[in-house]
């Protein structure tokens, strides 16, 4: 088993993120939506794309955190998250999420995080149906596809509709 280190994306990361995300999805569309999100002040937040890279410094996990909406309110949206093939079920993906909402933590300010993926995966870390927090996406997805995750449960949580980058074309 791999050990993974974390580290935020540094500007000379920006090609081999390109590249793990492009591997990790059939096309490059999302490889495409971090490279737009990165230009967008209004959704892109400093310290908040993180990597996953071997014990020789090979990245080979990224996890992005960007700004979104809820009902005006500010919260962020995981995603996304990709792992090169060769690298899949080793925690490469699992570091840097871990990694990436650590971060956010430490910011301590947007207090939500939401994630439109893997009903399977994604409770691993906290999160649950948005449904039941009162937060629902512009588009039709499945209800236990939509979740969310407070990062201080002690600290209020905005509900309604969520309001992604205009990158996600949502």
């Amino acid at each position: 088993m791999t050990t993974w280190t974390t580290r935020p994306e540094t500007a000379a990361d920006i090609p081999a993120i390109h590249g793990i995300v492009a591997a990790a999805f059939p096309t490059a569309d999302e490889a495409h939506l971090v490279d737009a999100l990165r230009t967008d002040p209004a959704a892109w937040i400093d310290g908040l794309s993180m990597l996953a890279v071997d014990p020789g410094g090979t990245p080979a996990g990224h996890a992005l955190l960007t700004r979104c909406h809820i009902d005006g309110e500010p919260a962020l949206a995981l995603a996304p998250c990709a792992v090169l093939p060769a690298a899949q079920r080793t925690g490469a993906g699992s570091a840097a999420i871990r990694a990436v909402l650590a971060a956010a933590r430490t910011r301590n300010q947007e207090n939500l995080v939401v994630v439109l993926g893997h009903a399977g995966y994604y409770p691993r870390f906290g999160f649950t149906r948005a449904s039941a927090a009162g937060i629902t996406a512009p588009i039709e997805v499945p209800d236990e596809a939509l979740m969310t995750l407070a990062l201080d449960p002690a600290r209020p949580t905005p509900t309604g509709t969520i309001r992604w980058a205009s990158a996600f074309g949502i």
